[in-house]
């Protein structure tokens, strides 16, 4: 085991709660509000939004889309309608998207909150004709995910029948990459063509309607993938967006679990479900109080090779897990530590600066995404901020 920089002591000002919590999770406002500004950098002109879809990407849709509001972003996508509500709440004055388009029979509920559809299909397109068109909407039109959107030749029947969108207000056309992960992939390039010649279609018809097809990644392919409107979202919480790149943004989380007890384990006995694991020789195992139930996948539980199985910094040091993981704890072993380096309630980060939420994602065998949207709702939440900017959104 290699010592690293820093304690990984959690902040300091600790009240009850805290002292009674078995795992924190800490937000860095200030890290969102930074990766924000990169990513305007970067965007060079292009409007940049936020998308915030499952409770921003499992960190706090409220208290993220406030922040984000504050550094000037007035765009932002949800998936479901729920999700648009309780973001209109928040924010009264913002633009909201739904990326999962019109659900049958909800015109109503989207007219109440002020939501915008991504249409996706030709009979989303009709509902919301048919129902007014309270508001305006998105059109969405599929260039190689082959998940939603419309297709080319819908975008040809609304170019030539002016009826089929007649009254509808389309603020957006928008498609979504599949592959901006990866630079080289031909699929970028097939994509791009696609949505450039819908573009070239729809135009015509809809002249003031903005253009949008990049995500995190896409917004690094370059000027042409850019167009009028981007729409990152791993990027803004410190996920890296690309394969084989350095991430360019700064971590925002950072899960600590607490230490319950510490054990010597003598030579061949098992620790956990399964005795999976056992002791060669004599060995010392600290529990923490954080498993599967908290999104600590079970998947990280020990592994057979140093690349899988997850690992904890503590002390000052990196400690591989031990055994399984289980619903509410795991174990990590921690014999490499000198003596006395942990005791019964001290902390051990999880995911953090020392154990970026990537890496915890690759030693699941999953990627950094699924690993935020995974955190419980029972860790303590702590969100962190030295902005004293006003918010401006409630007014």
């Amino acid at each position: 085991m290699t010592p690293e920089f820093s304690s990984g002591e959690p902040l300091s000002g600790a009240d009850s709660a805290e002292k009674a919590a078995g795992a924190l999770l800490t937000v860095d406002l200030d890290a969102v509000a930074a990766n924000y500004a990169l990513l305007k950098e970067d965007a060079r002109g292009a409007e940049v939004s936020a998308v915030v879809k499952a409770d921003a990407y499992g960190l706090g849709m409220v208290p993220a889309a406030e922040r984000l509001w504050m550094e000037g972003c007035r765009t932002f996508f949800v998936a479901d309608a729920t999700e648009g509500a309780a973001l209109r709440a928040a924010l009264p004055k913002a633009i909201i998207y739904v990326l999962n388009g019109l659900f049958s029979g909800t015109t109503a509920l989207y007219a109440e909150y002020g939501l915008r559809p991504c249409l996706g299909s030709m009979a989303e397109v009709t509902e919301w004709r048919e129902a007014g068109a309270p508001l305006p909407a998105a059109l969405h039109f599929d260039t190689g995910m082959n998940r939603l959107g419309m297709s080319a030749e819908d975008a040809a029947a609304l170019a030539a029948d002016g009826k089929l969108a007649e009254g509808v207000e389309v603020a957006l056309l928008m498609s979504h990459l599949a592959c901006s992960d990866t630079a080289a992939h031909p699929q970028n390039e097939r994509q791009l063509g696609r949505f450039n010649e819908i573009l070239a279609v729809l135009k015509r018809r809809f002249p003031e309607a903005k253009a949008s097809l990049a995500n995190s990644g896409g917004i690094h392919l370059g000027e042409r993938y850019r167009f009028d409107l981007v729409r990152p979202g791993v990027g803004l919480y410190g996920g890296n967006p690309f394969t084989g790149r350095a991430n360019p943004f700064r971590p925002v989380v950072t899960v600590q679990a607490r230490v319950l007890a510490v054990r010597d384990v003598p030579p061949g006995e098992t620790a956990g479900y399964a005795a999976t694991w056992e002791a060669e020789r004599p060995a010392r195992i600290a529990v923490l109080a954080a498993g599967y139930a908290d999104g600590y996948f079970r998947a990280l539980s020990s592994g057979e090779s140093p690349e899988s199985g997850g690992q904890v910094y503590i002390a000052g040091y990196t400690a591989p897990v031990a055994g399984r993981v289980s619903m509410d704890m795991a174990m990590v072993d921690v014999s490499g530590l000198p003596e006395g380096a942990v005791s019964r309630g001290d902390w051990a980060e999880l995911i953090g600066p020392h154990m970026s939420v990537d890496e915890v994602g690759l030693r699941a065998g999953t990627i950094g995404y699924e690993i935020l949207t995974a955190l419980g709702r029972r860790y303590m939440r702590r969100y962190i901020s030295g902005s004293a900017k006003d918010s401006g959104g409630k007014a």
